[in-house]
């Protein structure tokens, strides 16, 4: 039918045209963001799930580096407890020597103040060992439960205790030890050959006990050790999976933008076609 007042095939152009513009506007968003949901309208669940993934990549980032300054922690607590059994064995060597008949009463004085002078020292590393300046050992860190938070999660968690091997090793063994641990002052652990022979027990005593919490921390940090890389293979995969629901394919994007423009030039063209239809008209009233 040919009217004045209504040209549908140029209104059919216009909204082909309209339809095509949209798709256009759509890809070139696309390609120029890099995303393929750019919003909710885009792909609302898309759009959730992605976020909540993001949220989850984000957490485990921040416990991956938790998880290493925990093991750093717990590395420096170790350290100092290699110090301690050091000093506790250069100890026992003393007793060892003061207990032998050869040992005067002059060498046992000398021997005495040495021993002394460990005594203090090993005071100080237990008692003053920092980390981030915060007490690490007597009193400190360690000698408390701790946990690590190792997920994104409020359940996921990583509890070492060592309250109790620390309360044994500093409130018993290393008191017995050396007098020095609880006060400055010069002690007779090895001024008698019975005294020192008596001591080489306790120090034996001492020194299991620190293996025993080493080796909790070391078995603690290795466990770390995994938790990181643990988290390092699941953050890579939920990104993955992330960019697999926002990132765009530039492949067959750039095709539905190519054909989109062919689209639209045809549209544009059929428009000014239709538009000359109203011509037809004016030519039957002549």
């Amino acid at each position: 039918m040919l009217s004045l007042h209504t040209n549908a095939a140029a209104l059919s152009a216009q909204n082909a045209i309209s339809k095509t513009q949209q798709n256009l506007s759509m890809s070139m968003t696309r390609l120029s963001t890099g995303y393929r949901v750019n919003s909710a309208m885009d792909d609302a669940a898309g759009l959730q799930i992605a976020t909540r993934l993001k949220a989850q990549t984000s957490g485990m980032a921040t416990a991956a580096r938790n998880t290493q300054n925990s093991i750093s922690l717990l590395q420096t607590a170790e350290g100092s407890f290699d110090e301690v059994n050091n000093m506790l064995v250069r100890m026992k060597d003393l007793a060892t020597q003061s207990a032998d008949a050869s040992s005067t009463d002059d060498d046992r004085v000398a021997l005495q103040a040495e021993y002394d002078a460990l005594g203090l020292e090993l005071a100080n590393i237990m008692k003053n060992t920092t980390f981030g300046g915060q007490i690490l050992l007597e009193g400190g860190t360690v000698a408390a439960s701790m946990d690590f938070q190792i997920g994104a999660s409020s359940a996921e968690k990583m509890t070492i205790d060592l309250s109790a091997d620390m309360t044994q090793l500093t409130a018993t063994d290393l008191t017995a030890v050396t007098s020095n641990y609880t006060a400055a002052a010069t002690g007779a652990e090895v001024t008698t050959q019975g005294a020192a022979s008596t001591i080489i027990d306790v120090i034996n005593t001492a020194i299991d006990s620190v293996g025993k919490v080493r080796s909790a921390l070391g078995a603690a940090a290795n466990r770390l050790d995994h938790v990181a890389t643990n988290l390092a293979n699941v953050s890579t995969n939920t990104k993955n999976a992330t960019g697999r629901i926002m990132d765009v394919d530039f492949a067959s994007e750039s095709a539905a933008m190519t054909s989109n423009q062919m689209l639209l030039q045809a549209g544009t063209a059929m428009l000014k076609q239709s538009n000359s239809q109203s011509s037809l008209v004016l030519s039957l009233l002549q």
